[in-house]
């Protein structure tokens, strides 16, 4: 599998680059998953449901499933975070997995930039950034910036950047 990050500070726009672009990319035929890094707490369960109250009752892992969908949950229970490279083996074989976050990670990133966040460029102090995508012009960038709306431009680099 072929991945691609992309990276920013809070609320630089990166979800919203990274859902036009899973739309753009299934678009063109191939197929994609994504994988985010969350820096808090979070729980995709709901309390009082019977996943809820099997996870609360110490199981490790809880795998939820249905004719549509399964997912399957796992607690860490004081374990250290898995690395990227352990959870991307987790997933089912496509084309592109877009990962949100892991901007530390030596993957190649697109950076998402809005100069509303007041926020320095990431991509000055991180070779792993391939390109940024922005609300501003910043014409002295050795990389390629792209607007942060132009989801085309942004996907045809990450294509060609991948070899697809």
């Amino acid at each position: 599998m072929k991945i691609y990050g992309i990276v920013g500070w809070k609320n630089s726009g990166k979800t919203g680059l990274m859902e036009r672009l899973v739309t753009e990319i299934v678009a063109r035929g191939l197929s994609v998953s994504t994988l985010k890094h969350a820096h808090h707490h979070f729980d995709v369960d709901q309390e009082g449901k019977d996943s809820f109250r099997h996870r609360e009752a110490g199981a490790t892992e809880v795998l939820l499933a249905s004719g549509r969908r399964w997912a399957l949950m796992h607690e860490l229970r004081n374990q250290a975070e898995p690395p990227l490279a352990d959870l991307l083996k987790k997933l089912s074989p496509v084309d592109v997995v877009l990962v949100e976050g892991y901007k530390r990670d030596t993957h190649f990133k697109v950076e998402a930039h809005r100069v509303e966040t007041g926020q320095p460029l990431i991509a000055l102090d991180d070779p792993t950034i391939r390109a940024i995508a922005s609300n501003e012009d910043l014409p002295d960038m050795t990389v390629p910036v792209f607007d942060l709306d132009d989801t085309k431009a942004v996907c045809d680099f990450i294509l060609s950047e991948l070899g697809l």
